[in-house]
């Protein structure tokens, strides 16, 4: 059970309920940790701007912004962004053996130097808060400085997803399959 209450739409304020619309309109769905920042509805409209720009408008290719956010889950065990997210990185085209690894906390083998990179930026900002030199010139090559200033606001937008999921312990919807079989939170069940 989530430790805040998950605001329904009849329950909300004005400003409260602007929010919501949009991020409806926008989504689809309250799904993570929207129904949480609802509490906060100034901030819940800038994050999911903020949200919605780098998944939907990043110039970084969806299978790479996939990977990136699959890597962020795992690390902070965020059990709803990561049974989110690993559809859609299969979609996307991230391999099965990778995902796997990425959930089984393996260093995947990758075939594409560009999945190579991302991971090993992404892996290396949330694990030492810092990039080694030669990884960000890797990345840097391949998705360009744009690129990499998308890549790393899109790892710190999931960070701040996932603290939040865990935070407020934000479980998989009964409608949903949890997909990390390890994460603390679901437990709770």
């Amino acid at each position: 059970m989530s430790r805040i209450p998950e605001l329904q739409r009849h329950q909300l304020s004005p400003e409260q309920t602007k929010v919501y619309d949009a991020i409806l309109a926008s989504r689809g769905s309250l799904h993570g940790p929207f129904r949480a920042w609802l509490h906060s509805p100034e901030l819940a409209q800038k994050a999911q701007q903020l949200g919605e720009h780098v998944r939907f408008q990043s110039t970084v290719p969806d299978r790479l912004r996939e990977l990136a956010i699959l890597v962020t889950a795992r690390f902070w065990d965020a059990q709803l962004e990561w049974s989110i997210h690993e559809p859609v990185a299969r979609e996307a085209g991230i391999p099965h053996a990778a995902i796997e690894d990425i959930k089984r906390r393996r260093t995947p083998n990758f075939e594409h130097r560009d999945e190579e990179a991302v991971f090993h930026y992404t892996f290396d900002l949330l694990r030492d808060h810092f990039v080694d030199d030669n990884v960000f010139a890797e990345a840097s090559e391949l998705i360009g400085t744009r690129g990499l200033t998308e890549l790393t606001i899109l790892i710190g937008y999931y960070s701040l997803v996932a603290l939040s999921l865990n935070a407020f312990r934000v479980l998989v919807p009964a409608d949903m399959r949890p997909l990390l079989p390890d994460a603390p939170g679901e437990r709770e069940r």
